[in-house]
């Protein structure tokens, strides 16, 4: 058998990578419009299928955790980045909050590895990345950059809401933000608007998101098809959807906590197990 060399091996992922993204663009120019007509089937979910999703969720995490972890440092980095580059305080909050709100997206090749160690395929970061070359990729980009403008949208209100609250006055540092905020009579108020206005920004998201991707990814549909269906799955369990949104998003902030290094682990756990739950509620 041959053995390749460091070097080989890292310009052969090269080349397939420059496949994948060759293969996307003419995904994204093209669309395939050769759509399936059958409407998918939403079932009733109950809270013991959200545990059983989240208990497969972390066996995949287990199997794949040589690829993930690598890869999931990208986010706390990322993140890191994003809030040094803005320069604004009263946005930093609202960014590693409004993370889960482009969440779904950002997992999209950890729901591809889930889907394709079901099927016994090959299943690592790069085969998982290769994915985005599918016909699916154009419907999964349009449904990844409405999520992204809802998220920009998030952060222009965020910033409407302190102003009004707190003033156009731009604190000095984070600390003295974090005093006004929680020893003043406005900061109050920015908090009681802000954690009210992001939940329903995160109750569209979820509505919209909640199998949508791993639908796409599954199926050959639509993007309005599977936005569709997603609703319907709210509507069928309003309790246990809600619920897992309610999981995700304490997952979430719980990884950003100790320097957002816990998205490492919470992300690929969450974005695993949103595969399964897929499975639970289409059929």
């Amino acid at each position: 058998m041959w053995i390749r060399n460091p070097a080989e091996w890292g310009a052969a992922q090269i080349v397939a990578t420059g496949h994948a993204m060759r293969s996307l663009g003419h995904a994204l120019a093209h669309p395939d419009l050769d759509r399936a007509s059958v409407t998918p089937v939403v079932n009733r979910i109950s809270f013991a299928d959200l545990r059983a999703a989240l208990t497969e969720g972390f066996d995949d995490f287990l199997a794949f955790r040589d690829d993930v972890l690598f890869i999931c440092l990208i986010y706390p980095v990322a993140g890191f980045v994003i809030a040094e580059a803005t320069g604004l305080a009263p946005l930093i909050f609202p960014l590693f909050t409004g993370f889960a709100l482009v969440g779904p997206f950002a997992a999209v090749w950890l729901y591809e590895m889930s889907r394709r160690r079901e099927h016994g395929e090959a299943a690592s970061w790069i085969e998982a990345f290769k994915s985005f070359g599918s016909p699916a990729a154009a419907a999964t980009f349009k449904l990844g950059l409405l999520l992204i403008g809802i998220f920009a949208l998030w952060l222009v209100t965020a910033m409407k809401i302190y102003t009004a609250t707190v003033g156009q006055e731009m604190p000095t540092s984070f600390a003295s933000m974090v005093h006004d905020v929680f020893t003043t009579s406005a900061g109050w108020a920015l908090i009681f608007l802000g954690v009210g206005t992001g939940f329903l920004f995160a109750l569209v998201v979820l509505s919209i998101s909640v199998i949508s991707f791993p639908l796409l990814l599954d199926r050959r549909i639509s993007v309005g098809t599977a936005i569709a269906t997603s609703i319907r799955a709210m509507r069928a369990s309003p309790g246990p959807l809600l619920a897992w949104g309610f999981i995700v998003a304490s997952a979430l902030l719980l990884g950003m906590i100790p320097a957002m290094i816990g998205l490492v682990v919470a992300l690929p756990v969450l974005g695993h197990a949103t595969w399964h739950l897929y499975r639970k509620v289409v059929t």
